[in-house]
């Protein structure tokens, strides 16, 4: 590409470090410009030939810099979009897009009238065992689906001090950290549901924040089961997919998490190092019914993980900025799961099924 794009990472706390320089840095036609720290040295150890601000001002006045990731505490998210908005720069937002939906479309308005991309890192697309469920789906590998259950399962029976991810706030809190990426692969898969009914809960002694939940999306003909929870020294099958002509189970979590905060450096993208692959292990098993008119012949398979990829999501964000792609995530689909969000914890205070209208 004939001019790099310039970027800022804002923050560099496990979002920052994680999640975004690593791979922005690995995208082609994307310059890793500067990251803003406001104290320490851990950027300036990691990446020595990255410029280190200590303000977010800096990086909204440098003319170098074109796309500002914002990779702060949740509660900051809106402010700071809207102030790189407001200084005409592109903007990747972290999960959750803003604190409520209202927000997210104050946000989605300036982007608009500004011609500017607004795309909230919704990453977990962008996981092996995500791509590789929509295969499945998309060969009809089980037949009409009917249910599906996602987990995304930890075990911090303790809550931790001095985390921002602890703190009482409408922006915290488990269902803010691990639901918007259980309901936007549902939406992505099905799109917005007929209802929703849900169950958010606090399980822990002691806690602030919610930390657990569970929350049915009702389909004409599917139901969508997105659960988490706090407390799982033995995690559920992250997926469990039911249809009218087989079943496949996926036990784990994608690689790209664990293996950058184990230290794994991120190829660039094109090249032809290979960036995680799973061992067979660890594949999930299809069980399909060669006739179903004969239920006890079953076939079984272990179906590879496609390798799961983030760099994709900055490639995609890249080509939108040059006019060549719509975003890989939009912000209306950051807005839609924040508005689901919303009627969940209606759901859950009501003790009752809520229409959806989105």
């Amino acid at each position: 590409m004939a001019e790099e794009i310039g970027v800022a990472v804002l923050g560099f706390g496990l979002a920052g470090r994680v999640f975004h320089a690593p791979f922005v840095n690995a995208v082609p036609g994307l310059r890793l410009h500067a990251i803003v720290q406001r104290s320490g040295s851990d950027a300036a150890d990691a990446w020595p030939g990255v410029r280190i601000l200590r303000s977010v001002d800096d990086a909204l006045i440098d003319p170098d810099i074109q796309l500002v990731v914002v990779g702060t505490p949740n509660q900051t998210h809106f402010d700071l979009g809207m102030r790189a908005l407001a200084a005409g720069k592109h903007v990747v937002v972290d999960k959750p897009m803003a604190g409520s939906s209202a927000e997210a479309e104050a946000m989605l308005d300036r982007a608009t009238e500004q011609g500017l991309v607004l795309a909230p890192f919704h990453n977990r697309r962008w996981d092996g065992d995500f791509l590789t469920l929509v295969h499945i789906l998309r060969d009809e590998e089980v037949g009409r689906v009917t249910s599906l259950e996602s987990h995304f399962d930890r075990f911090r029976p303790v809550p931790r001090v001095g985390t921002w991810k602890e703190a009482n706030g409408e922006a915290n809190g488990l269902l803010m950290d691990l639901g918007p990426h259980l309901l936007d692969q549902a939406m992505a898969l099905f799109g917005p549901p007929a209802w929703v009914q849900a169950d958010i809960r606090r399980d822990r002694v002691g806690t602030q924040i919610d930390d657990a939940f569970d929350i049915t999306l009702g389909y004409p003909e599917t139901r969508v089961l997105c659960r988490s929870t706090m407390i799982a020294a033995q995690p559920a099958p992250r997926y469990l997919l039911h249809g009218t002509d087989g079943s496949y189970r996926k036990w784990g979590l994608d690689q790209q998490e664990p293996a950058l905060v184990s230290g794994a450096t991120v190829p660039r993208l094109g090249s032809t190092e290979v960036w995680l692959e799973e061992e067979p292990a660890a594949w999930g098993e299809l069980v399909t019914a060669r006739d179903t008119s004969r239920p006890s012949e079953l076939d079984r398979r272990f179906v590879p993980t496609l390798a799961g990829d983030y760099r994709l999501f900055y490639a995609g964000v890249r080509d939108a900025i040059l006019g060549l792609a719509p975003p890989p995530v939009t912000a209306e689909d950051g807005w839609r799961v924040l508005r689901m969000i919303e009627l969940a914890r209606e759901s859950s205070a009501k003790g009752s099924r809520i229409n959806v209208s989105l």
